[in-house]
């Protein structure tokens, strides 16, 4: 019940053509000591600074400043809207809860 089945192998189909024998003749090569390899040396990198410089001009500065305080406000306006999203969240959720008890409450009265 639990022995493995092994496949049977599928047979070919169509015509196959067995390879042919390739004969094959070594060869020599001779070098001649003026045709040896010689590497040439790599050129050399151009030195690199040790590090970069960075000019700010007055322009610069001002749009970098002006960007960063963009960047604070877009993300403080994010994160204000998502709490303000989870306030408004627990408040209707704390309204069902009042009238569900009060529903729940008026029928065990009855």
């Amino acid at each position: 019940m639990l022995r493995p089945k092994v496949p049977d192998m599928p047979q070919p189909t169509g015509h196959i053509n067995p390879p042919t024998a390739r004969v094959v003749e070594p060869t020599a090569v001779i070098q001649q000591a003026s045709q040896l390899y010689t590497p040439t040396p790599a050129p050399l990198p151009a030195p690199v600074p040790a590090r970069p410089t960075v000019q700010l001009t007055p322009g610069t500065a001002l749009a970098l400043v002006g960007g960063g305080t963009a960047v604070v406000l877009v993300v403080g306006v994010v994160l204000v809207s998502l709490l303000l999203a989870v306030a408004v969240t627990a408040a209707s959720v704390a309204v069902c809860a009042v009238v569900l008890r009060s529903l729940t409450a008026s029928q065990h009265r009855r």
